[in-house]
């Protein structure tokens, strides 16, 4: 039996970020052969945006990429969500401290920011809400290279059939 890692991105309406971050992180999954030993999911800090796809500059963006993020549908982190995942990735700061003071004490060692994974001397995935299209194109490319990263480091941690 293979064992099995979840992942949860966070960023604030689970609408551009982390939806983009769910998805492009299942496609680098999918490519190494490590897709079936995961669990990746997507969620946001906010309700504001519960039920609705992912932002749609940010699919058109991921599509011109041949990723998908179809069948992702926002919704709010749940108390459920502490003990589920064993990753807690936030987007930024802001949202990495919401969680931590949401978290139970004994989950709080699952939060990270995504961009330690990757990402160069960034800290943050910018929000491409209220921009433009090269806002899109920014988050994909630092969300590409911190999955990468991540999905190297956990692959010295799974164990493949």
């Amino acid at each position: 039996m293979t064992q099995t890692t979840s992942v949860l991105f966070v960023c604030m309406g689970n609408i551009c970020r982390s939806p983009t971050a769910e998805g492009v992180f299942r496609y680098h999954a999918e490519q190494a052969g490590m897709l079936e030993q995961l669990d990746i999911d997507s969620a946001g800090t906010h309700a504001y945006h519960t039920g609705e796809p992912a932002d749609r500059r940010a699919r058109a963006a991921a599509e011109r990429r041949g990723m998908s993020l179809d069948g992702i549908f926002a919704r709010r982190v749940s108390s459920e969500d502490y003990e589920r995942f064993d990753y807690i990735i936030a987007m930024d700061e802001d949202n990495l401290a919401r969680l931590h003071d949401e978290s139970p004490e004994e989950h709080r060692s699952k939060l990270r920011l995504f961009l330690e994974f990757g990402g160069g001397d960034e800290r943050e995935v910018p929000d491409p809400y209220y921009g433009g299209a090269a806002g899109f194109e920014r988050v994909l490319d630092l969300v590409e290279e911190a999955s990468r990263g991540l999905l190297e480091t956990l692959s010295r941690n799974i164990t493949r059939p």
